[in-house]
């Protein structure tokens, strides 16, 4: 399953969820400030749920590998 979209053509390559023009951003703008995912989801209804959830993982993932190579 495509998570993420950079297409130049979709919001001037801003990265978005697949087959929607909802920008990553607006995913962690409303995590930061406090919101949960099934409010960005209800916000959202373009993005499915396993979308969401798969970059969150992929982050924590990422976040996970930068930490252990930066010992």
């Amino acid at each position: 399953m495509k998570i993420v979209v950079v297409d130049p053509d979709i919001l001037g390559g801003e990265p978005v969820f697949a087959g929607t023009r909802v920008p990553i951003k607006n995913l962690t703008d409303y995590l930061e400030g406090g919101d949960t995912l099934d409010t960005f989801l209800d916000h959202f209804p373009t993005v499915r749920r396993e979308q969401a959830v798969g970059f969150l993982e992929a982050a924590r993932e990422r976040m996970a590998a930068a930490a252990t190579a930066a010992e």
